[in-house]
């Protein structure tokens, strides 16, 4: 069974770079305390990379 990433929003996107909020949107958060799991690969540990002081991160089986 692949490994997957649950990911926590933890911060709000007010304020922050446009990249940045078209990241969590791509992520699937939209507000805080949203939380999605998604399968870890090259994308989406980039887009937690990008967005990494703005949630929280988990590796679940």
């Amino acid at each position: 069974m692949a490994a997957r990433l649950k990911v926590t929003q933890i911060k709000s996107k007010i304020s922050e770079k446009q990249n940045q909020r078209d990241t969590l949107r791509s992520l699937g958060l939209h507000r805080i305390g949203d939380v999605v799991v998604r399968p870890d690969d090259k994308q989406n540990r980039g887009y937690v990379k990008t967005v990494a002081h703005l949630v929280k991160v988990e590796e679940i089986d």
